[in-house]
């Protein structure tokens, strides 16, 4: 970002994306971070790039609320995923509870966009990360790996359009399709045990396509779409061999040692418009 505000605080959720916005920060000129952490989410090796880091349970917004407001903190983002399972599993303190009893829809972009409303309450304004993260988005003509087959280009065009009315629905972001059949759709369980369930339907042969959008009219404050290493090895582990991406709003994380994975394991990672 051109002007980079001089205290930022950071709603760090799990994997390595919380570590990666604290990096693309300094690097723009972010002067203090304040981080909240979650107990068994985040990853502790964020302690080391941040001024400072509160860990607290899913579920204690009001102090994650005054985590910032104590501190100063007049505008915050959010970060990495939080395990869809623990939104249920939180035990929510009184203001959580009564900002999930209020909600006639619970899912993620509800709450979190309930809890940006509490944290402006107290005068944090929750706002999008993507202008720090905008050199990890993979544009339009991106690829590693083979190149595709025109059946899996096929599988991709097919794919998109799948994954981007299951999107509108607000069920998932991905799907898994092979020779124009949907193999799986993503749920509540998320990217990986979608990718894992697809490949196990594409039988023992594999060759299955994957493709992952961002929502029509998405919220970027929070869920921002995004891979890495891990999701590579799931679509390796998987059988997986195509895995397509929505230029220019997907984040990539880890990119040459994602690199090296799909030279080795035959992967193709692409994108598409």
């Amino acid at each position: 970002m051109n002007t980079a505000p001089a205290s930022l605080g950071l709603i760090a959720g799990n994997r390595s994306l919380p570590l990666e916005f604290a990096r693309q920060a300094r690097a723009a000129g972010v002067k203090r971070l304040i981080a909240v952490a979650f107990e068994n989410e985040t990853d502790p090796a964020l302690a080391g790039l941040v001024d400072e880091i509160v860990w607290l349970k899913v579920g204690q917004l009001s102090k994650m609320i005054s985590a910032f407001a104590d501190r100063g903190v007049k505008r915050c983002v959010m970060v990495g995923q939080i395990a869809p399972k623990n939104l249920y599993d939180l035990r929510p303190d009184l203001r959580a509870m009564s900002l999930l009893l209020r909600l006639k829809e619970k899912n993620a972009h509800t709450i979190f966009g309930a809890i940006a409303d509490e944290l402006k309450k107290d005068g944090v304004e929750l706002i999008d990360a993507t202008p720090w993260l905008k050199p990890l988005m993979p544009q339009a003509g991106f690829h590693l790996g083979p190149e595709l087959s025109d059946e899996q280009r096929a599988d991709v065009e097919f794919g998109f359009r799948i994954a981007r009315e299951v999107s509108r629905l607000e069920i998932g972001q991905t799907v898994v399709v092979k020779k124009g059949a949907v193999l799986a759709v993503e749920g509540f369980e998320g990217t990986d045990k979608c990718l894992a369930r697809g490949g196990e339907l594409a039988g023992k042969d594999g060759g299955a396509v994957a493709v992952k959008v961002a929502k029509v009219n998405h919220d970027l404050r929070f869920d921002i779409p995004c891979i890495g290493l891990q999701t590579l090895e799931t679509c390796t582990h998987a059988g997986i061999s195509v895995l397509a991406l929505e230029a220019g709003k997907t984040l990539l994380l880890e990119r040459e040692a994602c690199k090296q994975l799909a030279k080795k394991n035959i992967i193709s990672v692409t994108t598409i418009d």
